[in-house]
């Protein structure tokens, strides 16, 4: 059994290895490219007067520290050696929860190529095989139908509408809620894509 974190996880030209402070040229210049294909996802400070957005280095220390206490993954995306994304693994809680919440992105240029579906199959069986988490969230706003279908397609099951769950965009958005249990997990998770 490999260490929960850090850890690499690989499938094809498709690598996910752990966010670093140095990523911030590769992620700039990949979230300047798609400021339109990603702004309308991206969460927002409801009062940025009292708790303005964080610069990539504040929010990047953040959850390295969070993942150092084992309370969350960040994973970037890398396609053929290209930052294409990011994958981030958060609220990780054990005790009597054992669960998680999992947000993503990527570039539009490879979009729609399977890659997301495959780094989520990828992070659910290291989640649910060497974390041993129980339940698997993930929060997706019902007009991005990209995402929907992606989680959906994966077994994820619909659990639920949350009202002005997120700031999103400016704005407290609903979200759908998604959800994934280990014992709903029988085999790889990359052989539930293999069935689509």
């Amino acid at each position: 059994m490999t260490s929960a974190w850090p850890v690499r996880l690989a499938h094809g030209d498709l690598v996910l290895r752990p966010l670093k402070v140095r990523d911030y040229a590769s992620w700039r210049e990949v979230r300047t490219r798609n400021q339109d294909w990603l702004s309308r996802w991206d969460a927002t400070s409801p009062r940025p007067n009292l708790e303005p957005a964080p610069t990539f280095r504040q929010s990047t220390r953040r959850i390295l520290h969070a993942a150092k206490t084992g309370r969350a993954m960040p994973f970037v995306l890398e396609y053929q050696g290209n930052f294409v994304g990011q994958l981030n693994v958060s609220d990780i809680v054990t005790g009597s929860l054992w669960s998680c919440h999992i947000g993503y992105w990527i570039d539009e240029r490879v979009a729609n190529r399977g890659l997301m579906t495959t780094a989520l199959a990828l992070v659910c069986d290291h989640l649910f095989l060497t974390k041993q988490l129980h339940r698997i969230e993930i929060a997706i706003r019902p007009e991005n139908e990209p995402s929907n279908r992606l989680v959906q397609r994966l077994g994820f099951r619909y659990e639920g509408l949350r009202k002005s769950f997120l700031h999103i965009d400016g704005n407290w958005c609903d979200h759908n809620i998604y959800v994934l249990m280990q014992d709903e997990v029988t085999q790889s998770m990359l052989t539930r894509i293999k069935r689509h």
